[in-house]
């Protein structure tokens, strides 16, 4: 689950982190009337659950109160990386000597945190990790260890040569990791940190996502979540208790089991297709999870075909069956839709969709294969 940055500095506030907190705005008249109380050059943010903002135009300095509510007005409405920004974060504009980036995020290979850091701020780390990783640092966090100073201490001085920036910057990592603890975090960062003319150390940028797994250790989440900033149809699959993920291709996928998904989108890939999605049906057969999988599929125009790939265990094949048959009775299906259902009850299931107009295949290498033919096909007739 993401969070706008604002949201991230009043955590900040709270753990004690100093930060650049500002005024989150909805109209240029609101940012004419703070740049003019402020008298002061100020910064205007999109408050967007996306990365790149500065490229797309998000992020504009404004001199005077005229020229705020002009900038704000371009900013407001816009549209980046496909999300409408209706926020804008407005905060005097800070002298900066330096800037650093300081983060924690998961190692999945290592199976645990790992804290980086650099002093070289203020541009995309993955950018940064490609021109220059030398300059990167990464430090693994045992998580079973209580006293992590040393750690934290390690960092800032590799960032920070001077004892009081790298005391500063040493208190700052104790309280990120805090957050990044407490509140179930699967990354949080500053970008940039940066050094003031008064040589304080001050966070003008914060970045949060929290592990959607830890949503039931953490209800006040539901307050900050902003549903304008999310995938209608991922919203939608999990009040349905589906896992969905939207991608750009044009094949539609249904899947039950998370390892089953992954291979069925890379076999594809394999064959030539490109997946629309990643969806699992997860172990129940219930067949009104096929029937709302497939209208959120189909509520993405791009879909060309569809393939419906089921290995049975506890997900029983005839009830996968029963929910094409549903969802064919009750909505109009304008793409062709391949099915390969294999395990448990899969006879009943095959005589349950005999006489359709569905492919059915026997084979996962055969389903996915002619899914892809299909939806070649079907882009050629558009």
């Amino acid at each position: 689950m993401n969070i706008h940055e604002y949201q991230a500095k009043q955590l900040f506030e709270r753990y004690g982190i100093p930060a650049v907190k500002g005024e989150v705005l909805e109209t240029p008249d609101q940012a004419f009337s703070l740049a003019k109380e402020i008298a002061a050059p100020i910064i205007l943010k999109a408050q967007v659950h996306a990365g790149g903002r500065g490229k797309a135009g998000g992020v504009k300095m404004a001199k005077t109160a005229d020229e705020a509510r002009e900038k704000a007005s371009l900013i407001l409405g816009m549209s980046i990386k496909g999300l409408k920004v209706s926020k804008v974060l407005a905060y005097k504009a800070e002298e900066i000597r330096r800037e650093a980036y300081l983060g924690i995020t998961i190692d999945r290979s290592a199976k645990r945190p790992v804290l980086i850091g650099t002093s070289e701020g203020g541009i995309e780390i993955e950018q940064l990790a490609k021109e220059k990783p030398e300059v990167i640092y990464k430090i693994p966090i045992d998580v079973s260890n209580g006293q992590l100073g040393d750690i934290f201490e390690s960092m800032a001085s590799n960032i920070y040569p001077e004892p009081e920036l790298a005391a500063q910057a040493s208190d700052i990592i104790a309280r990120l990791y805090k957050i990044f603890v407490e509140m179930d975090c699967a990354l949080i960062e500053i970008n940039p940190l940066v050094l003031n003319d008064q040589n304080n150390l001050i966070a003008i940028d914060a970045k949060i996502n929290f592990d959607d797994n830890a949503a039931f250790r953490h209800p006040e989440w539901e307050q900050m979540r902003d549903p304008s900033q999310e995938d209608s149809r991922e919203r939608e699959a999990k009040n349905c208790g589906l896992s969905f993920v939207a991608l750009d291709g044009d094949i539609g996928c249904i899947v039950n089991g998370a390892g089953l998904a992954m291979a069925t989108m890379d076999m594809i890939k394999t064959a030539g297709g490109e997946p629309a999605n990643f969806l699992d049906v997860g172990g129940s057969s219930n067949p009104d999870k096929v029937l709302n999988a497939l209208k959120i599929i189909l509520s993405n125009s791009r879909v060309k075909a569809i393939v419906i790939n089921i290995f049975g265990g506890i997900t029983r094949c005839d009830d996968i069956a029963s929910g094409i048959i549903k969802a064919t009775q009750s909505m109009k299906i304008p793409v062709p839709v391949c099915v390969r259902l294999t395990g448990t009850n899969e006879d009943k299931a095959s005589e349950i969709l005999k006489g359709t107009d569905l492919v059915t295949e026997k084979t996962m290498p055969d389903v996915i294969r002619k899914a892809v033919e299909l939806a070649k096909k079907e882009a050629v007739k558009k």
